[in-house]
């Protein structure tokens, strides 16, 4: 496999080995590491706690993963006080020496890609490869971030002197850590939204308290053994698991935190926002929140092409990405033959156990998004909304949280338009030209991912005219889907993210530190 690189736009077509390697490790852990107890991540210790959650293969409801301690406020506070008194060490860690250990890290995540990626697989329902390049991602992660931080020499720059006659005055820029970052990492990405944020924090010589979801909560332990194992200093990294509304709210309002990187619903995101902004001075909060993500599709596009990235887009992962495509606004002279495309395709999807070679998507994550998708599918009875096409689901689909794939027609008035559904359901709606089409596409208050369908002559009005942070034209791999660190940076305008600047891009990682300015006279 010397030759190939894993991203979510080459895992379409991988080497046999790959599959031979996921099959035995994937094997290797439902013998070995199915149905044990875990504890919280606390100042270098791994450690119990008398509250638990079991968690279940959202594809085989009956497989016990494991048994989850869960984290109370009380271990919110000795999370904050573990990074707090390692602040001071790691923050004088000279940068080459923090270079040196996230790399370590990032090489123990690769030697472990397959063991972790047969977990995350069980853990979310992710297929083999979604899961493979989700691990995978955290390796890229750690490894740009590190190379930013050489390049730039630790963020330190010299300044011209003042010009002074009769004295030697020396300019300096520097940039210093904020103290414990927290990170709240998401159910649908629980490794790679951990691990890119955590890289990013630690990196710039922060320490960090990690959330991670109670949905998916075994991905943040992973990451903690790696960074462990890696040579980590005891207290520099702490993973908690708990729910948002009580473990979430007080590592958020927490006064020991000196920033924080939140990864979930617009709601949540903007509350957590306004919470850091309303203190007695204003904290540090990047937040990545949803999307409604939209494709374009012209009367001059290629319509195969077009097919492609929007079921790749729509129904990978089954629709639970913040950057699937949810909306589809298509010129009415050939919106009949695209859909007869898209019904050609959705039949063809092969939904199944997604640690199966032979699935193409598998369940999603949780009961609550399988009730979400079963009651968008009960909107569309309504005046005008058909349902177009639905894809098959496996024989034992009543064992797991399945959900068939859905493309839908309605009115472009219909609430599910505006909803974020984060479940296997792509809208598509008619439209008399590309500016109604773009006038409707930018109606959303998200502005994430969006894709574009059409001539070559057409594109630079396309991205002059979008209003989303990633942009993808004439993608047969994925019309909104398939950033990869070091290749496409990911982030959102409007209400899809806080900041403007995106993962893995030349402007993230700055904003886990704050500039000084220094003078000094002589020296």
């Amino acid at each position: 496999m010397s030759d190939f690189k894993l991203t979510y736009s080459t895992m379409f077509a991988p080497p046999p080995e790959l599959h031979q390697r996921f099959d035995a490790a994937l094997a290797a852990v439902r013998q070995h590491r199915l149905g044990q107890t875990h504890g919280l991540f606390l100042d270098g210790a791994f450690v119990p706690r008398a509250a638990t959650i079991e968690r279940h293969n959202p594809a085989r409801l009956g497989e016990l993963l494991g048994r989850f301690a869960l984290a109370s406020v009380d271990d919110v506070d000795q999370a904050v006080a573990a990074a707090r008194r390692a602040w001071p060490a790691w923050r004088a860690t000279p940068w080459p020496e923090r270079v040196a250990l996230l790399r370590r890290a990032a090489r123990l995540v690769d030697e472990r890609l397959y063991e972790m990626a047969a977990i995350v697989s069980l853990e979310v329902g992710k297929t083999r490869m979604e899961a493979l390049g989700e691990v995978a991602e955290v390796s890229a992660f750690f490894d740009i971030y590190a190379q930013q931080m050489q390049d730039h020499a630790g963020f330190a720059h010299a300044l011209p002197n003042d010009p002074l006659p009769h004295l030697v005055s020396r300019n300096r820029s520097v940039m210093k850590p904020y103290g414990v970052w927290a990170v709240i990492a998401p159910f649908n990405y629980p490794f790679a939204l951990a691990g890119g944020p955590t890289a990013a924090a630690l990196i710039t010589g922060n320490t960090v308290v990690l959330k991670g979801s109670v949905e998916t909560p075994w991905s943040g332990l992973l990451l903690a053994q790696c960074l462990k194992d890696a040579g980590l200093p005891d207290g520099v990294f702490n993973a908690l698991v708990g729910d948002g509304g009580t473990v979430g709210e007080a590592l958020m309002r927490h006064d020991g935190i000196g920033g924080i990187t939140f990864t979930g619903s617009y709601e949540v995101g903007m509350r957590i926002y306004r919470a850091q902004a309303q203190r007695a001075w204003p904290r540090p909060c990047i937040a990545e929140m949803g999307g409604k993500n939209a494709a374009i599709v012209t009367a001059r596009a290629d319509l195969d092409v077009a097919a492609q990235g929007i079921v790749r887009s729509a129904f990978g992962m089954s629709g639970q990405k913040c950057s699937a495509l949810s909306r589809v606004y298509v010129d009415r002279a050939v919106a009949d033959a695209l859909i007869e495309r898209l019904q050609t395709a959705v039949q063809a999807l092969a939904v199944g156990e997604p640690q199966l070679q032979s699935s193409w998507t598998g369940p999603v994550a949780t009961a609550a998004a399988a009730a979400r998708h079963a009651a968008c599918v009960r909107e569309l009875s309504g005046p005008g909304a058909r349902i177009v096409a639905s894809g098959p689901l496996p024989a034992d689909a009543t064992q797991g949280h399945y959900c068939a794939p859905v493309v839908a027609e309605a009115p472009l008035d219909h609430p599910l338009w505006r909803r974020e559904m984060f479940a296997p359901l792509v809208m598509i709606g008619r439209v008399d030209h590309a500016e109604q089409a773009m006038a409707e596409a930018n109606a959303s208050p998200f502005g994430l991912t969006a894709g574009f369908f059409g001539a070559e002559d057409e594109v630079p009005w396309f991205l002059d005219h979008i209003e989303a942070g990633v942009t993808y034209v004439n993608r047969p791999l994925g019309a909104t889907t398939g950033a990869w660190p070091g290749y496409q940076p990911f982030g959102g305008w409007k209400g899809s993210g806080s900041t403007g600047k995106a993962l893995a891009s030349f402007h993230y990682l700055p904003q886990y530190m704050r500039e000084q300015s220094q003078t000094r006279i002589g020296g």
